[in-house]
């Protein structure tokens, strides 16, 4: 049974990663860099990304191999155990494009979106009375 809230207040729901921007962030990040998934997480949360789990990081970077959009090879160079780095393929250097693409027309649409909103807080609001 699901619960039903009626009040106004804030639930205390965070923000979460959407896949698919996860994905094409990831993408993004391999462009010009082979990284490691360690990396990567650390990237993601520098560029103020919503909170996330670093096993659906690898999971993410895991299905991205299985599509052919990444590679990985194991580093066995370093001392400590061997790590995978992460490519991005070409393959994944196209999907990538088309999804440069999707973004720009969602942030046209957004900022529309925004430029009311801002618009709409700036205007007086009517009295309740009336």
């Amino acid at each position: 049974m699901t619960q039903k809230t009626t009040s106004n207040e804030p639930s205390g729901v965070k923000p979460r990663l959407h896949g698919e921007m996860l994905s094409t962030s990831l993408l993004a990040f391999l462009k010009n860099w082979n990284a490691y998934g360690y990396q990567l997480t650390q990237r993601l949360a520098e560029a103020g990304m919503p909170e996330f789990d670093s096993g659906t990081v690898y999971r993410t970077l895991r299905q991205l191999e299985k599509s052919g959009l990444v590679s990985s090879l194991w580093d066995t160079s370093e001392s400590g155990p061997a790590r995978r780095v992460y490519s991005l393929t070409r393959a994944g250097d196209i999907f990538l494009s088309g999804w440069i693409e999707v973004l720009q027309n969602y942030q046209s649409v957004l900022q529309t979106a925004l430029t009311g909103f801002a618009q709409q807080s700036q205007d007086p609001q009517p009295d309740a009375a009336d």
